[in-house]
């Protein structure tokens, strides 16, 4: 079954090109122009990568990329002209992935997208071993890649489940960030250290009664993160 993926951007010669491309390498690619269009296919289709704008009509990438959170996990990749350090981190803020940069080398998108498809894909999941991992009132499902706590599931993100699932599965192990940015983003990955420190923001709003004071995510000061077992 060919990949599906959303590209959506309101320059209508990026998109072409970009649907040229993956549809060379035998992906199905659906097209949206404004934020409004995106959300709307988002919520009728389902695409294994969303590539998205940030300046977008009728609603901006990150409103868009915040509502899809709401009912998908799908892995978004956010294109922004903008070079900005904080552009970039407000994008994983909103529940993006990871971003790209304007202007990009349409080579250096799809190894990116091919990247994140490895990492996410249901299929490449069924050939791995089942593995539910339970740690005190947490389960992690790491064949559906779900989250539950309490036994109530907790919604979150590709890069999330795999930065707790790695601390999860070595308990007690303190990972540095730039090990973090590693193992969890990859070597290639373009981003620096802050990229983890918004990730285990993320998760400790989501998994943390108190986030300022957490009982599974710990920081240990100068060295990076651990979770206690």
């Amino acid at each position: 079954m060919a990949k599906k993926v959303l590209v959506v951007d309101d320059e209508k010669l990026i998109v072409k090109g970009i649907r040229f491309s993956l549809e060379q390498d035998g992906m199905e690619v659906d097209c949206a122009y404004d934020g409004e269009e995106a959300l709307r296919l988002a919520k009728e289709n389902t695409y294994d990568m969303i590539l998205l704008d940030v300046m977008l009509p009728k609603m901006d990438g990150f409103e868009v990329c915040q509502q899809i959170r709401e009912f998908s996990m799908v892995p978004v990749v956010m294109l922004t002209a903008k070079g900005d350090d904080m552009d970039k981190i407000l994008g994983l803020e909103y529940g993006a992935d990871d971003y790209i940069t304007k202007p990009f080398n349409i080579l250096e998108v799809k190894a990116r997208i091919k990247a994140i498809m490895r990492r996410t894909s249901p299929r490449q999941r069924k050939q791995e071993e089942i593995r539910i991992v339970e740690n005190g009132d947490l389960s992690l499902d790491c064949e559906s890649r779900r989250l539950f706590i309490l036994e109530k599931e907790i919604n979150v993100t590709a890069r999330e489940f795999d930065l707790l699932a790695l601390l999860v599965l070595h308990p007690n192990k303190v990972y540095s960030r730039e090990k973090l940015l590693n193992l969890v983003w990859g070597s290639d990955y373009p981003g620096d250290v802050r990229t983890v420190d918004v990730h285990v923001r993320r998760l400790r709003e989501k998994i943390e009664v108190n986030p300022s004071d957490p009982k599974y995510v710990h920081t240990k000061w100068g060295v990076g993160y651990y979770y206690q077992g």
